[in-house]
């Protein structure tokens, strides 16, 4: 009887394991934009190694009706960034390539999502 419960417990312990999500990946590098703050002066903010396969929504411009949305993004990271017009990776897009060039003031975000390359 021990036996079997060893065994059950462990089939049920691989199953779990199974049906767990999968790890976070992470993009190597940095993702940098730049918004206006409050204080009416430029500032840029630097995302290190963010998450991939997930919306990052940018905390200073994420309401349409207080901010003025990001600019000038830079993808320096490996991954293939496309960023969003709106919050929660909505409205129009635009891709932005691994290790590319700071794109110009007239881009502008409110969120981002990078996927590895070749994905």
């Amino acid at each position: 009887m021990r036996r079997r419960t060893t065994v059950a417990a462990s089939l049920a312990a691989f199953a779990l394991a199974l049906s767990l999500p999968a790890s976070a990946h992470a993009a190597t590098g940095e993702f940098s934009y730049k918004f206006i703050g409050l204080d009416g002066r430029t500032q840029s903010v630097t995302l290190l190694d963010p998450p991939t396969y997930q919306c990052i929504t940018l905390p200073e411009v994420a309401d349409p009706d207080s901010s003025e949305p990001a600019f000038a993004p830079h993808n320096n990271t490996g991954d293939w960034a496309m960023v969003f017009t709106e919050p929660d990776c909505e409205g129009d897009s635009w891709t932005l390539r691994p290790h590319g060039r700071q794109a110009t003031d007239q881009l502008k975000l409110r969120s981002v999502l990078l996927t590895p390359a070749g994905n």
